[in-house]
């Protein structure tokens, strides 16, 4: 099952993709003001046997709206917390990160972790709007995200699935310039608009786990990153038992696992992003997210 906000008609609403992925079957209709976040909500609410109905929907119902009728949104547009985020996930991202962004970067004993503000998520075919008078070096990462769906804490590895909701792609845009200067990482993820995600979360039950997605990027049609998560150096059974140890997670959480080799700064001159770059961020069974950088 593919969940999916998107507005019609000024109306925000929630759906999921009938069988041919080209329509939107409608689940419900948010228009109270002043609400959480209408995915978040869903995710907070829905129980095992609603899975059930909507999956029978699924397979039986024709989508109401086709998606080039509607505005696709990203699956949710702020999150209740920062968005965890799992640095240097892959070997050979450490390394392009160690030889050609910052020499002095030690290889982590553990898994590196930090936190990515989001004032509000972009969805595909929404534009990025380039600081490039705060940083010139503008760069892409595709990650796997990871929704939680259930509330926990202290979660031992063998557990973690139960405590999933799904998966997205997100785009976590970087300024790179700004990450080096404040010798962390915060400020240069967190400008507007340089968190994209979408184009719907894959509800966990359409894959087997633990997971083994080919995982790419494309700017202007060219290949730049290409991998399998198989290959994360701290799989998500690890990462989220890891951070829940202490850590209380919550429906709606976003956590971010980590970006492959490929990135602008590993190129050699780096390739950083320029106004009218469209970037393509693909993960097998979820989908496309494309965003153009203005």
């Amino acid at each position: 099952m593919k969940f999916i906000r998107f507005i019609i008609n000024d109306i925000e609403k929630i759906g999921i993709l009938d069988k041919t992925e080209k329509q939107i079957i409608e689940l419900f209709i948010v228009q109270e003001k002043n609400r959480k976040d209408s995915m978040i909500e869903f995710i907070e609410k829905i129980r095992e046997k609603d899975l059930e109905i909507i999956k029978n929907r699924v397979d039986n119902e024709v989508g109401k709206y086709k998606i080039e009728e509607v505005i696709v949104c990203s699956p949710i547009r702020k999150p209740i917390h920062d968005i965890i985020c799992v640095g240097v996930n892959y070997k050979k991202h450490l390394i392009e990160t160690q030889e050609k962004f910052d020499k002095s970067f030690q290889t982590p004993e553990k898994t590196v972790y930090f936190s990515k503000r989001a004032t509000e998520i972009i969805g595909t075919n929404q534009a990025i709007q380039s600081r490039i008078d705060l940083d010139e070096k503008l760069d892409y990462e595709v990650e796997l995200a990871v929704i939680i769906g259930e509330m926990g804490k202290n979660i031992p590895k063998e557990d973690v699935e139960k405590y999933i909701f799904g998966y997205s792609i997100f785009n976590d845009i970087s300024a790179r310039g700004l990450q080096k200067e404040h010798i962390q990482w915060y400020r240069g993820k967190s400008i507007d608009t340089y968190s994209a995600m979408g184009p719907v979360i894959l509800h966990k039950s359409a894959l087997s786990f633990p997971l083994e997605l080919d995982i790419c990027s494309e700017v202007n049609n060219e290949l730049r990153q290409n991998s399998n998560t198989r290959y994360m150096l701290s799989n998500i059974s690890k990462l989220i038992s890891e951070i829940s140890q202490g850590i209380t997670l919550e429906p709606g959480d976003i956590i971010i696992t980590g970006t492959p080799d490929g990135v602008g700064l590993g190129f050699n001159p780096p390739k950083f992003l320029k106004k009218e770059d469209i970037i393509k961020c693909k993960i097998e069974k979820i989908g496309e997210l494309i965003n153009k950088v203005e």
